[in-house]
């Protein structure tokens, strides 16, 4: 008997210890970021530093404006084409899949989570970039656009990772409709509404903190992507309203200038990280308000 509650107290200290790692951790990161990227943010500026539209590191001017603008494009690109195609695959899933293709489905949504980056973004540069450059191509000949674009474009990044954000959404939704009762849906069908009408009007909203949940995970991950994005982004820090013209990210453009920076160069590239932390720290909350929501409801 001593000798299990010996070892209940000592598996307890192993996971505080786990669990205090995982804080210092988060800790350690915040302090990090901020102590070296507020005094940059200080000395240029920090309304210069977020909203100025120019990044001449030669010169000393920083701003970050278009990266800001761009990591938005492609994120709100990734959300409007893999959101309601991960919704509809886990309604599919859960609600009308046969039991016999169930497995190699759900197998395959989870490898697309395993793939890396980088391979991604080769696939967006053999294939999905030729495919854009010719629309464009297509699109200018018609008359619809002025500038085709050379394929390596907020279109393509958007395309790539609305693919890249699938898995997230689609296991989310997944189980929030699986944990929805079955006499919720069993109530409606009683109630004369057809099957789809069941499952739009009751299944999802009652499963909605979880598919609001994905949805603000896949943005999490769609803004953080780095690899695949500089691949097929094109990568110039400038402002366009045009689906076929290249930008560059926030996190594109630590990646990319970070091996060279030095001085004031490097610590605005940090202040460029901090910027992106507090966008992961404000999905984050949404993502705890919305549950803390879903719990009181």
């Amino acid at each position: 008997m001593k000798s299990k509650a010996w070892t209940e107290k000592f598996m307890q200290g192993v996971f505080f210890v786990a669990a205090c790692a995982s804080v210092l951790a988060v800790v350690l990161i915040c302090v990090f970021l901020f102590a070296n990227g507020i005094p940059a943010m200080r000395e240029i500026g920090f309304v210069k530093f977020i909203t100025g539209e120019l990044w001449r590191p030669s010169n000393e001017i920083f701003g970050i404006f278009p990266m800001i603008i761009g990591s938005l494009y492609v994120t709100a690109g990734a959300i409007i084409f893999g959101v309601p195609i991960g919704i509809l695959t886990s309604v599919f899933m859960a609600m009308y899949c046969p039991k016999r293709i169930y497995r190699p489905l759900k197998a395959a949504t989870e490898l697309l989570a395993g793939i890396p980056s980088v391979v991604y973004g080769f696939f967006g540069l053999v294939v999905v970039v030729p495919i854009v450059r010719d629309f464009g191509a297509f699109l200018r000949q018609a008359g619809i656009v002025e500038k085709a674009g050379n394929g390596n474009s907020i279109l393509t990044a958007s395309l790539i990772l609305g693919m890249m954000i699938l898995p997230t959404i689609i296991g989310t939704t997944e189980s929030a409709m699986r944990a929805v009762p079955a006499h919720y849906y069993e109530g409606s069908l009683a109630l004369g509404a057809t099957k789809e009408r069941s499952i739009f009007r009751v299944i999802i909203p009652a499963a909605k903190s979880g598919v609001i949940a994905g949805i603000v995970l896949g943005i999490g991950r769609a803004i953080g992507e780095t690899m695949a994005v500089i691949m097929i982004v094109g990568n110039q820090a400038r402002i366009t309203t045009s689906m076929l013209e290249g930008i560059r990210t926030l996190t594109g453009n630590i990646v990319i200038e970070m091996g060279y920076a030095t001085g004031l160069h490097r610590e605005a590239l940090i202040a460029t990280g901090v910027v992106l932390f507090v966008f992961i720290l404000i999905i984050n909350f949404s993502v705890a308000l919305l549950k803390r929501r879903a719990d009181h409801e």
